[in-house]
Order: C-alpha cells, then sequence, then structure tokens
C-alpha cells in the first residue's frame, strides 16, 4: 500500500470528512427505493418537486453532506452517479454509493 503523506493543510481532515459522509450514507444504501424516498423527504423536510436525474442527485448529495463540516472539500456526485467524489486537496477520493442509490438517482421506481 502506497504512503501518500499530506501535501496541503485541508488533506489533514479528508479522512474524518469521508467517514462522516459515509456514515450518513450506510442507513440509506440498502433501503429499498419507496423507503429512500420517504427517508429523503423526512431528512430534507421537503418532497422532489422537478423529479429529474439532477433533483434526485442533489437530494442524495445534500443527505450525504448533513451535519458535516467538509473543511472547503467540495463534493459532487460523479457522472455516473455511482459515487460521491470528495477533491480540492492534493487527492481526491470516491466514496461508494450503492446499487439502490444508484436506481433511485436514476429515476427507477418513478
Amino acid at each position: 500500500m502506497p504512503n501518500i503523506p499530506p501535501k496541503v493543510p485541508r488533506d489533514l481532515v479528508l479522512a474524518p470528512v469521508a467517514a462522516e459522509i459515509d456514515q450518513n450514507l450506510q442507513r440509506l444504501r440498502d433501503l429499498p427505493i419507496d423507503q429512500l424516498k420517504y427517508e429523503l423527504d423526512l431528512e430534507l423536510d421537503r418532497p422532489e418537486v422537478r423529479k429529474t436525474r439532477a433533483e434526485r442527485a442533489q437530494r442524495v448529495l445534500e443527505a450525504a453532506l448533513r451535519n458535516v463540516e467538509t473543511h472547503h472539500w467540495n463534493a459532487a456526485i460523479t457522472d455516473d452517479a455511482a459515487r460521491l467524489r470528495l477533491s480540492g486537496g492534493s487527492v481526491s477520493l470516491d466514496v461508494g454509493l450503492s446499487a439502490t442509490l444508484l436506481r433511485y438517482i436514476e429515476g427507477e421506481g418513478e
């Protein structure tokens, strides 16, 4: 396993940021899509409005980042909707979503 030393101060907080995001995603990853939609509505305190792929990806991102201090790391759902990418330091890191979250983002179950 290669040793990747931090190159900028922000790199030192990548692991805790990723761990908090992963923790937020853990409870959503394996829910049935109907339950996932319900949980997102509750957590975000609003239902889907536009029912678009972009809106669903944004909802997953908001739930993943809820109560997480990102320390200026940028977070985005990847184009293939399979990962949440953290970037902004000397490296980037992808946090896996799940098949259920991917299907939700892609609109399955609409």
